[in-house]
Formats: structure tokens, sequence, C-alpha cells
């Protein structure tokens, strides 16, 4: 077992873990770390889902309850019908989607660029680049809204038009480095093998590099659609109109008139898709997230 091979290091030794006090303080600590982190992120979740099938009073009244004492699931019906949840979840999974296919292309093309291309100065445009994530977001809201109303040269107006979403998001420096590393860590024997075969390096990223890379786009993706759809104020400020909504912005402009029992059922039914992602394709995250980081 891991315990007794002598290279392994732990907090607790073999030894101890052997002895009676120190197995039972051990699966101690261990079942309140875990208790407790549990609590700590499932919470949450669990306040939404039961608060949506309490009534309007239960959900005001302090201390709140723990279970609800008459569930309604008629909740969740109204809060489809009444928010117009199809028409928001549609606009917002339109919006994810081109997103995820504009950062894909574009962060995917500038990652392979700097990683096996090696344009001049890729080192100094690579570290401005990751300079970008030191600015709060909300500094950068005022520009972008400027050149979204006027943009440059076109002179165009964005407004109510998916590409004030999309086009924001394609320079995306996390992603790009995530991506980049990733590059590094494809073998150089590889690139050469190709050159010598004459592909070209067009060639070369969508016959070698793309399929090697599948759990980090899976990864760029993910992040993509997870930040099309938690995202709130910049969807606001350019998207005023009610067809042109995402779900985030249409709970909000509904929440002034609707019972907050049924706000709640809405924000649950919103949280769905992203959590059933998160599940579906966790081994792909972490797998994605931590092989870049290995060499060899």
């Amino acid at each position: 077992m891991a315990a007794d091979d002598p290279t392994t290091r732990t907090l607790i030794s073999a030894a101890q873990l052997r002895r009676g006090r120190g197995r039972v303080l051990y699966w101690i600590v261990l079942a309140v770390v875990v208790t407790a982190f549990t609590l700590v992120f499932l919470g949450p979740l669990y306040w939404m889902v039961t608060g949506a099938l309490k009534s309007g009073q239960e959900v005001a009244q302090t201390p709140p309850s723990l279970f609800p004492r008459d569930p309604r699931p008629q909740n969740y019906a109204d809060a489809w019908a009444n928010l117009d949840l199809a028409k928001l979840l549609f606009n917002t999974f339109y919006y994810a989607t081109g997103a995820v296919l504009f950062q894909l292309v574009f962060d995917t093309a500038a990652a392979y660029a700097l990683s096996k291309l090696r344009p001049v100065l890729g080192g100094l445009i690579l570290g401005m680049m990751l300079a970008t994530l030191m600015i709060p977001a909300m500094v950068l809201i005022v520009p972008q809204y400027v050149t979204v109303i006027d943009l440059p040269i076109l002179h165009l107006n964005l407004l109510d038009s998916p590409f004030a979403i999309w086009l924001p998001l394609v320079a995306n420096a996390f992603n790009i480095f995530l991506l980049k590393r990733f590059f590094d860590s494809i073998p150089e024997d590889l690139m050469a093998a190709a050159v010598m075969d004459g592909a070209t390096p067009l060639r070369t990223l969508w016959s070698i590099v793309l399929p090697m890379s599948r759990p980090i786009l899976g990864v760029v993706a993910i992040f993509a659609v997870t930040a099309v759809w938690k995202d709130f104020l910049w969807p606001k400020l350019v998207m005023p109109s009610p067809e042109t909504r995402t779900v985030s912005v249409g709970i909000y402009a509904f929440a002034g008139g609707t019972p907050m029992n049924v706000v709640i059922a809405a924000s649950v039914i919103a949280a769905i898709p992203t959590v059933v992602l998160f599940l579906l394709f966790q081994r792909n995250i972490m797998s994605g997230l931590t092989t870049g980081g290995l060499k060899g």
C-alpha cells in the first residue's frame, strides 16, 4: 500500500495510523473536515432547492425553516411560465455557444503561435496578456461599453447584438495561458516529424495538436459557458431589450413584481445546466488543468 512505501511522505506516519488512538483521531478529523466543506458548498444549493418549494411567507420568516412545511412544486411551473424561462435559457445558450466557438478558434490560434511558432517578442506579448489579468474587470466596463456602442473603424452599434457579448470574451488571457501551457507539453519530436513529412503549421495544428488537446479544449469550452451563464452586469448593459436578455438579467428584471419563492425557483432552473455540465465533465476539467503542467 502507499502508506508502506518508504518514499511516501504524509502528515501522519503509517506507524501512527496503525495505533488505535492515531487511527481514531485521523478518521475524526477527516470526517469533520469533509462534513464542513460539504455543508459550505452544498448549503446554498440546498437552500435554493428547498426555498423554491416554500410559500412566500415561509421564505421571508426569521429564523428560516430547514424543511418546507407545505412543499409547493407548482412554484417551478409558475417560474417557468411567468418569467418566460424557455426564451431566456435559449438566449443564454445561444450566447454561450458563440462564445465557445470564438474562444476555441482565436485563443487556440494565439496559444499555438506563442507555444510552437515562437514569433519575435512572443514572450513579451504573453507577458502583456497576462498583465491584463491584474486589471479589475469593473475598470474595463466603461471602455468596453464605449467600444460596443461605436465600434472603431466600422462605426457600428452592437447593442442587442450577440457580438457585444462574444467579442469581449475572445481575447481571454487566462485561457490563452492554459492552452499555451498544454501545447508546451506536446513533445517537440512530434512537431519535427510533422515538418519532415511536409506538414504546414496549420496542418500540424489540425492533425496533431488539436486531437491531443481535447481535455484542455473541453476546459476552455466549459469556462466560456460558465462565464456567459453567470455574467450579469455586462449583459444588462449591452442587452437592454427584453427579447435579447440572458437568464440572469431576465430573472432580475422580473424579480420586482414576482414572489420571492418563484424567483428562487427560477434561479434553481437557471443553475441546473451549469451544475449538470460540471458533473458530467468534472474528470475532463481536472485532467485538462493538470496535464498541461506535466512534461515528458
